[in-house]
Parts: C-alpha cells; sequence; structure tokens
C-alpha cells in the first residue's frame, strides 16, 4: 500500500501544482510531501519533476509515468467505492458549496428529503456567491450558475436558469402591468446594485435591444429586492430560480412575457475529478439531477 499511497500523492502533486497545495488536501507538511515524492523517485532510479522556486514540470519520464499513476489511482478509487457500495448505504460527511440564489430557494428545503433518504449521510452545506477552490474548501460537490472559469474539475449542466421581469399583484392594481418596455420608465422599479444589472435585455424585431431604468429602489442584496417586490414596492427582474415559489404561490405576477429576453444562463454541478465515485456523491448528483433537471419552479401551482 505504501506504492499506492505515494502514487496517490504524485498525482495530487501535479494537478495542484506545487507541494504545499498538494500537503492542505492531503492533511500532510509540505516536506513530507517532498519526502514521499523522492522516495518515488529514488525507487524508480528516475526524475519525475523538475522543481523550481516558482512552479513543478514534468519530465518525459514523469510524463508517462503520470498517465499510468492516474489510471492506477481510479481504478484504486473505484475498488474501494465498490467495496463502500457493497457495505450497504452511502455514508459519510458530505460538503456541498452552493451559490446565495439556489442554496436558500431550492436546495435547503429539499436537503430533508435527500436527509430522509440516507440516514447515515451527514451533509454540511456552505453558501456563498463567492468562488471557491473546491479542494482548498474541501467540498464534495458545488452547484453554481453562470460562468465557471476554466479549471481541474468536472462540470456536469444540471438545468438552464432564465431571468423574469415580475411584481405583486398589489403593485399592478395599484399602478398597472407596463405593456411595453418603455413604459418601464413610469414605474418603480427595484434593482440590485451589479455591474449591468440596470440594463433590461429585450427581444424587438429579431434582435435584442436593452432598456435602462432608473430604479426607485436600490439594494445590494437580493433577498431584500425580493421582498421588497412581494411587499408591493416595485418591478424586479430576477432568476426564476428565486421566485419560482412566489410566481407558484401567485405573491408575484410575470410581466412583459411576450417581449423580455429571459437571458438564460447554465446552473452546472461541479466536482474534483473521481469525486463522483464515491457512494455519498454519487447519490447527491442522482438526487440533484431527480429533483431539479426539469426546472420544478417553474411548474404551475398544483401541478
Amino acid at each position: 500500500m505504501e506504492a499506492a499511497s505515494d502514487l496517490r500523492v504524485f498525482v495530487r502533486v501535479m494537478e495542484r501544482g506545487s507541494f504545499s497545495a498538494a500537503a492542505r488536501d492531503l492533511g500532510l507538511t509540505p516536506s513530507a510531501v517532498s519526502k514521499l515524492m523522492s522516495r518515488l523517485e529514488d525507487r524508480l532510479g528516475a526524475r519525475l519533476m523538475e522543481r523550481s522556486t516558482r512552479r513543478l514540470a514534468l519530465t518525459p519520464e514523469g510524463e508517462g509515468f503520470l498517465a499510468r499513476a492516474r489510471r492506477i489511482v481510479r481504478d484504486i478509487e473505484d475498488a474501494e467505492a465498490e467495496v463502500m457500495r457493497a457495505r450497504g448505504a452511502p455514508r459519510g460527511e458530505l460538503h456541498v458549496n452552493a451559490g446565495t440564489a439556489f442554496g436558500l430557494h431550492q436546495l435547503a428545503p429539499a436537503l430533508a428529503e435527500f436527509l430522509a433518504r440516507y440516514p447515515e449521510i451527514d451533509v454540511r452545506l456552505t453558501i456563498t456567491d463567492r468562488l471557491v477552490d473546491l479542494i482548498d474548501e474541501q467540498a464534495d460537490i458545488a452547484v453554481r450558475s453562470g460562468h465557471i472559469p476554466q479549471g481541474s474539475y468536472v462540470r456536469r449542466r444540471l438545468v438552464e436558469l432564465q431571468r423574469v421581469i415580475c411584481a405583486s399583484p398589489d403593485y399592478i392594481a395599484r399602478r398597472g402591468a407596463p405593456r411595453s418596455a418603455e413604459d418601464l420608465r413610469d414605474h418603480d422599479c427595484i434593482l440590485v446594485a451589479g455591474p449591468g444589472l440596470d440594463r433590461w435585455p429585450f427581444k424587438t424585431a429579431g434582435r435584442i435591444d436593452v432598456v435602462a431604468i432608473h430604479p426607485r429602489v436600490t439594494t445590494d442584496d437580493a433577498e431584500a429586492a425580493l421582498r421588497l417586490a412581494i411587499g408591493g414596492a416595485g418591478i424586479i427582474r430576477m432568476s426564476d430560480v428565486i421566485v419560482g415559489e412566489p410566481l407558484r404561490r401567485g405573491l408575484l405576477v410575470p410581466l412583459l412575457v411576450d417581449s423580455h429576453h429571459v437571458e438564460p444562463y447554465p446552473l452546472s454541478v461541479i466536482f474534483p475529478p473521481g469525486r463522483q465515485r464515491l457512494p455519498r456523491v454519487a447519490v447527491f448528483i442522482d438526487f440533484l439531477y431527480k429533483r431539479f433537471a426539469g426546472a420544478p419552479w417553474r411548474r404551475a401551482a398544483g401541478s
């Protein structure tokens, strides 16, 4: 097992690009990782990597060895996962990272069902809109919306999100519903502060035009904007993952449906390579797709 352990360390070092980053992942010190790599090279009688103060670079021998090492480590992880599956139900701590919109409005309310189905899995849920390094955060899996920077993670699209313009029935009763994008200039609008969020897109003669919004209320918090809209303070434009439930319950009413450009953008499931073979991660990914791939927040009330 010593050789297998050395291979795992070597693969992680090259994936992370430094001894210190790999050491954090593995719960070791950088000096311990360095000694393990020296032991591996001594056993092989070949130098696998060139070390400098800035980076690590594979030697020609190291490039061929890394490809084989990855396959071996993957086979070991598959064998371990198979043994764990044979032992019974998935178990252990599952660390999930999610953005605020999906995490608060969809994932958190659904987790009770997952926990009931898998009583031997404990969940640690981190909700933040800050982009995180899953390995640094020791997270098993993340669910994030929008553009995901290139990295060494596996990314799978879960569903396409859309934006919705809407207001409360009380606001519409008092102020009327806008019939065109230009009518928004005469309405109270609520904005969440952010680049480009004051420009709402509309379909016009086969192209997309934007309307500059001059808000009555601006806030830096999406939850506050949602509560303001439900309370009748004005019109909002938000992701359907946030306003879906208020729309289903009739607390909000969609506006300008025929002309508004919904600006679809992806919600993705992200995890480090190989992590999906862990039973606790595999069943959670399956749960996410069964529960959310059909965008249940868009279903009409009672359906």
